[in-house]
């Protein structure tokens, strides 16, 4: 929810960072004054131009200190607005997230992302102490689907067009927040069709499987996180964390816009 709730982006401005660096620069000020070029890798399918131009002055803006003080400040004064804080399971959610993100902490190796924000120091204030929680179990995640991707041969770009023929996602969402042109990304559609993995503007038989498997082994990959947990303790955790989603949702922290 972080990337979307206003008091994101007011705290990032005040800093000078305006627009999507408010974005890049919050997500990747973990790994100290992290270059365009680390930002693109790291990150995988946004536009390399528009991350050089969004990073570009960035450090010349603010520390990277400074940038995760404002994040910090902001999805406590967001998560708050939500009323996390107030939840009776705090607490034992609190625990078991914990113990999850403490299990993914031992499997590091590989997970740039995750590894740079385990690095961190975990912050005092339990509401915020479980979003921090969840940002390494989603960095953890998100940097094993990157190793499923590029193990499968299929881009930043080409991951975006695929996601984009499921039909889950609206591509004209998808084209513009990772700012793809529109040529790239038609290019891009050919090589997926040229390679039998799509069919028009849709999935093909074989980019169905081929993108069932990319999910399926990025869940594997994120496993060792929740195997520390047990069935029955995930089970608990998926029950209780239920109206904290509800919470985020209904109190608008993942409007776009």
């Amino acid at each position: 929810m972080i990337y979307f709730a206003p008091e994101g982006r007011r705290r990032y401005a005040d800093l000078g960072l305006s627009g999507r660096a408010g974005y890049f620069a919050s997500r990747s000020a973990a790994f100290g004054r992290a270059s365009a070029e680390l930002v693109i890798s790291t990150f995988y399918n946004f536009n390399p131009d528009f991350v050089r131009q969004a990073v570009d002055g960035a450090w010349d803006a603010a520390t990277p200190q400074q940038v995760l003080d404002a994040r910090h400040a902001a999805a406590s004064e967001a998560l708050r607005r939500a009323g996390i804080h107030e939840l009776t399971a705090l607490d034992e959610v609190l625990a078991l997230t914990r113990r999850a993100a403490d299990a993914a902490c031992e499997h590091a190796q590989g997970r740039p992302l995750f590894a740079a924000h385990a690095a961190l120091p975990w912050p005092e204030e339990p509401v915020l102490r479980l979003w921090h929680a969840q940002t390494l179990l989603r960095e953890f995640r998100g940097d094993g689907h990157v190793a499923c991707l590029l193990s499968e041969g299929i881009g930043g770009l080409e991951s975006l067009v695929l996601h984009a023929a499921t039909g889950d996602v609206p591509v004209d969402f998808l084209k513009a927040s990772r700012a793809w042109p529109e040529e790239e990304w038609a290019d891009a559609e050919e090589r997926l069709r040229t390679r039998g993995l799509l069919d028009g503007n849709s999935l093909s038989p074989e980019g169905a499987r081929l993108r069932q498997h990319i999910e399926d082994r990025t869940d594997r990959l994120a496993l060792p996180a929740y195997a520390a947990l047990g069935d029955a303790d995930c089970e608990r955790l998926a029950e209780l964390a239920s109206p904290f989603g509800r919470a985020v949702v209904d109190a608008g922290l993942l409007k776009i816009g």
